[in-house]
């Protein structure tokens, strides 16, 4: 690709991994607001947070180990950017769960809400 061409596709990356990273942020408030009588789930739910966030850089880290600069070439921030939209989606998509809820009558339902 052209240097003009990566540049914009590497900017419009970011800005898609900036907008996933918004959306989780704000569901992950939005079930903090909706539990915040249920204690016990929430400090779990925080620590499940913060061990997804370890989860995910070891998982860029690994994909993405640390080498030479021009090791990955001029299209290695999209990539980095691409891979870490998809970690944040499919966290978004684990915890939109808590905020849709599960069928009633779901024996295993734990902390998650019944939809009515």
């Amino acid at each position: 690709f052209p240097v003009t061409i990566q540049s914009e596709m590497n900017i419009e990356s970011s800005t898609n991994t900036n907008k996933a990273d918004a959306k989780l942020n704000e569901i992950y408030k939005k079930i903090l607001k909706e539990y915040a009588d249920d204690t016990a789930f929430i400090e779990n739910l925080k620590k499940s947070q913060r061990a997804w966030i370890v989860f995910r850089d070891a998982q860029i880290k690994m994909k993405f180990p640390e080498r030479d600069s021009q090791y990955y070439g001029s299209i290695f921030p999209l990539c980095y950017n691409q891979y870490l939209e998809d970690l944040t989606l499919a966290r978004i998509q684990t915890l939109q769960e808590w905020l849709d809820g599960v069928e009633e009558g779901d024996a295993c339902s734990g902390s998650t809400k019944i939809k009515y």
